[in-house]
C-alpha cells in the first residue's frame, strides 16, 4: 500500500530540544486523522516538516511513496495546509485573497476562486471585506485559502480555535464533507476532543515528541467502554464461571490476562461473590473505563491537552 503520508524514525532537534524523537506513522488515503497531544508535544513541528517549512535532523519522511528533497517538493503540490490563524488580507474580500492565492501558486483558472468559495459557503460574501467578517467565516477562508490547488492532503492546524458553537458544526460539516465527497485525506491536529471524535475516524496520540498511540475510532470507543476490570490467579476458571454461573459472554480477556466484564456494571458484589466461592484469588476487581479527554489525559501522563 502507498500511504499519503509515511515517516521513519523522523527525528528533530532544537538546539538542546528533541521536538520529535524517531516517530513513525502511516496515513492511509481517504482516512481523517486526529493528531492529539499538549502544548509543546511536536504537533506543530511535524506539520511544519511535513510541508517543507522546516526540515528534519534525521529520518525518513514519505509523501505518496516519495522521499528526497527534490521529489517531497513535488509531492508538496498535493497538500493543501492551513497552520493556526490564516493570513488573509482584511481589507480585500474573499475573492481577492483567493485571486492571490491563485497566481501564486501558478493555477490558470479563475472558476477554481468561484469553485471554492462555495465549497466552503461563502460565495456570496460579495464585495464585503474580510476585517467585517466573522470569525467562523474569517476560518472558513483560510480552509478556502488550504483547498484551492484541490489537493488530496488537507492539513489542518486548530481549524475550531475560538469560534462559538455555529461556526464548530460549520467547520465540522465541510470537513466530513470534503473527505465523503472528494475522497480527501485529513489530518487535523487539536486539543477538543469532543470535537475530534465528532470529526475523524483515527487518532494519533503524541507527548514529548513521541508517539504514545495510533488507533481507531472502534478501538478508542472499546478502550473507553465502561467495564469491570477483573484481575484473578486462573483467567480460564474466571471465564468459565462468568459463562456458565453469570450467565453472560459478554467479556474480553486482554493481553495482560486481566478480564474485561461489560456486564453487571451495577453489581460488582455478585461478580465477586462467584468468583470467591469458587475458590478464585481476586488480585483486583474495579469498575473501569473513561470519558474520552480521560482517556487522553491518561495516556500523555496527566497532563491536559491545552
Amino acid at each position: 500500500m502507498t500511504y499519503v503520508l509515511e515517516t521513519k524514525n523522523l527525528t528533530k532537534k532544537y538546539k538542546n530540544t528533541q521536538a520529535l524523537d524517531g516517530i513513525n506513522i502511516k496515513l492511509a488515503k481517504g482516512n481523517t486523522y486526529g493528531f492529539v497531544g499538549q502544548n509543546g508535544a511536536g504537533k506543530t513541528t511535524l506539520i511544519r516538516l511535513i510541508t517543507g517549512l522546516s526540515f528534519p535532523t534525521s529520518g525518513e519522511l514519505y509523501l505518496f511513496g516519495q522521499t528526497g528533497e527534490k521529489q517531497l517538493q513535488q509531492q508538496r503540490k498535493r497538500i493543501g495546509c492551513m497552520v493556526e490563524t490564516p493570513a488573509l488580507y482584511p481589507n480585500m474580500t474573499a475573492y481577492q485573497n483567493l485571486e492571490i492565492q491563485r497566481i501564486q501558486r501558478g493555477i490558470p483558472d479563475k472558476k477554481v476562486i468561484y469553485d471554492t468559495l462555495e465549497l466552503v459557503g461563502l460565495k456570496d460574501t460579495g464585495k464585503k471585506k474580510v476585517k467585517d467578517f466573522s470569525l467562523g467565516m474569517r476560518q472558513r477562508l483560510g480552509i478556502a485559502l488550504a483547498l484551492i490547488n484541490d489537493p488530496e492532503f488537507l492539513i489542518l492546524d486548530e481549524p475550531v480555535n475560538g469560534l462559538d458553537p455555529i461556526g464548530i458544526v460549520e467547520i465540522r460539516e465541510l470537513i466530513k464533507r470534503l473527505n465523503k465527497e472528494k475522497g480527501m485525506t485529513i489530518l487535523i491536529s487539536s486539543h477538543i476532543l469532543e470535537e475530534l471524535y465528532q470529526t475523524v475516524d483515527h487518532y494519533i496520540i503524541i507527548s514529548h515528541g513521541v508517539i504514545l498511540e495510533n488507533l481507531t475510532q472502534a478501538e478508542l470507543n472499546e478502550k473507553c467502554k465502561k467495564h469491570i476490570s477483573i484481575k484473578v490467579d486462573d483467567v480460564s476458571a474466571a471465564a468459565a464461571i462468568l459463562e456458565e454461573q453469570l450467565h453472560t459472554m459478554n467479556y474480553q480477556i486482554m493481553p495482560d490476562k486481566s478480564i474485561r466484564l461489560y456486564d453487571y456494571l451495577e453489581d460488582i458484589k455478585s461478580v465477586s461473590t462467584a468468583l470467591s466461592r469458587n475458590n478464585l484469588i481476586i488480585t483486583g476487581i474495579s469498575l473501569d473505563g473513561d470519558n474520552l479527554e480521560d482517556y487522553f489525559i491518561r495516556r500523555i501522563g496527566g497532563n491536559k491537552c491545552d
